[in-house]
């Protein structure tokens, strides 16, 4: 029998993952520990970053960015699992007087933490795409930080009391503004004094995907570097198991209209695709390097690295040519 390399990997359970989690793609010469590892509760990013728990872990892009600039022993592949826009995640309490972007000024805004890769890609597209000065704002973080860092001079960071929660406070009024990767409870109860900052944010996300040209990344996959260094051809083939389970998550959406509990997913995905082309998920350096340079220049402007890092020191030597 051939050599096969145990190797674990934790990973959410999404539709573009389940392949490998279910067996149905396996990594060429890797016997595959897939773990779906949820980040809350589960604290996947910090159970990989502080205590190198896995192999090989899909992590938060800020948290892998912060943690490569100060030397971190790990090394991303160019694989993105999870990705957002950041305007359908901007939740506003009706009571605060927000009609616009611009009323944020001056607002105290929840964070799930300042460095949570959404809430850097809402503080930079905020600023960048609605002209809110990143220093107009209070900053109100519910969690600690995983990783320290010190913010730019005339940056305000409230943190949340122990016994407050940044969810309940959106409802209360106790934030003006709340910036989230996962829906608020009192949005998931219909609270009346809860709404979006986009009520039709769907339409707002594509004009930025017109604008712009991508998709924002929210995850990569990091390996840890003692792995890579004695199996340097691990990168390509996780890499090529990523894309493989990708096309098969595809191919089930294509080829079976009821595949998905939508009734009306397989028209969303055809839409999708008139919009966004034939891959909306790429991976890989080259078509996604605006992202990830857009990504980059906003962590630099808000302080949680020191350096504008160029997007091929994140990635495995092997995969720069992807």
């Amino acid at each position: 029998m051939a050599f096969r390399l145990r190797l674990s990997l934790a990973m959410e359970r999404y539709d573009r993952t389940q392949p490998l989690l279910d067996g149905r793609v396996c990594p060429e010469g890797i016997e595959l520990v897939a773990l779906a590892v949820s980040q809350h509760p589960g604290d996947r990013h910090q159970r990989m970053l502080h205590h190198r728990e896995f192999d090989a872990s899909e992590v938060s892009l800020s948290s892998y960015l912060m943690a490569r600039s100060r030397g971190a022993p790990f090394t991303a592949i160019p694989v993105f699992p999870r990705r957002l826009f950041s305007q359908s995640n901007i939740y506003v309490n009706k009571q605060a007087g927000i009609g616009s972007p611009k009323d944020l000024i001056g607002k105290r805004v929840g964070l799930n933490t300042y460095q949570t890769t959404l809430s850097v890609l809402a503080k930079g597209d905020l600023q960048s795409e609605y002209a809110v000065p990143l220093e107009k704002v209070t900053w109100v973080v519910g969690r600690h930080e995983t990783i320290s860092f010190d913010p730019p001079a005339g940056v305000r960071i409230e943190r949340v009391p122990d016994r407050e929660n940044i969810e309940a406070m959106l409802e209360s009024g106790g934030v003006d503004a709340l910036v989230l990767p996962s829906v608020p409870r009192p949005v998931r109860e219909g609270s009346p004094n809860v709404g979006y900052l986009f009520p039709d944010g769907k339409s707002e996300e594509q004009a930025y995907y017109r604008r712009n040209g991508f998709y924002p990344i929210m995850h990569v996959v990091a390996i840890a570097n003692d792995v890579l260094e004695s199996n340097l051809w691990v990168a390509r083939a996780l890499y090529d198991a990523f894309e493989a389970a990708k096309q098969v998550c595809y191919g089930e959406y294509a080829r079976d209209p009821n595949w998905g509990h939508l009734a009306w997913g397989y028209q969303e995905f055809r839409a999708q695709r008139q919009l966004m082309g034939s891959d909306p998920w790429p991976n890989g350096l080259s078509r996604n390097r605006v992202n990830l340079e857009r990504f980059i220049g906003y962590s630099f402007r808000q302080g949680l690295i020191d350096r504008s890092l160029d997007p091929e020191e994140l990635f495995a030597s092997s995969l720069l040519d992807s």
